[in-house]
């Protein structure tokens, strides 16, 4: 996993590259594509480390129940000295402290896989456009590239913010925080 992620993260440096030439083309679409891809293999060179991460996780786990099994086989010699102990505390108890390890460790099982699918779900999402921008941008700015009227050329779509709409979304945000206080 780490030698994929290695090939990954040569492969970003060449598109990056890419875009450098692309820019200095003046081929704004190019540059783009090539951005895209670049940002594509970072997320790919994360998510082979994210797994690498994963399987050293599972295999942490099966030593842990190897290790488990050991110390099950050494209870049973162990038990019949205990046996004494027991006599002497109220089996009730002990009953609802097992039970309440087991939800715990259940709990905690649940809480892990929501957290490991909510990250295999963010990383699903396709790449946002101001994540592409801000690669162009920092591509060309390394290599001392003028790009604000090209980017704008090539997507039409592209809207800079304005003062006015800065001053009315902070009117807006103003209403909802007037509207969210207690009364």
């Amino acid at each position: 996993m780490v030698k994929a992620s290695q090939k990954c993260e040569k492969e970003e440096k060449k598109e990056k590259m890419k875009v450098r030439q692309a820019i200095e083309k003046g081929n704004m679409e190019g540059a783009r594509i090539y951005a895209q891809n670049a940002i594509r293999q970072k997320n790919q060179a994360l998510g082979y480390v994210r797994m690498a991460s994963r399987i050293d996780a599972v295999a942490s786990r099966v030593e842990s129940a190897i290790r488990m099994r050991q110390v099950i086989g050494n209870l049973g010699k162990i038990s019949q000295s205990m046996e004494v102990a027991m006599q002497s505390m109220d089996l009730e108890k002990i009953s609802m402290v097992m039970d309440n390890f087991e939800k715990q460790f259940e709990d905690m099982d649940v809480r892990s896989s929501y957290v490991e699918g909510a990250m295999n779900q963010s990383t699903a999402t396709t790449m946002p456009q101001s994540e592409v921008d801000r690669l162009i941008e920092q591509v060309a700015d390394e290599n001392n590239l003028d790009i604000s009227s090209k980017l704008d050329a090539a997507d039409p779509s592209r809207e800079r913010p304005s003062a006015g709409k800065d001053a009315q979304v902070d009117d807006m945000m103003a209403r909802l925080a007037a509207l969210k206080a207690p009364q």
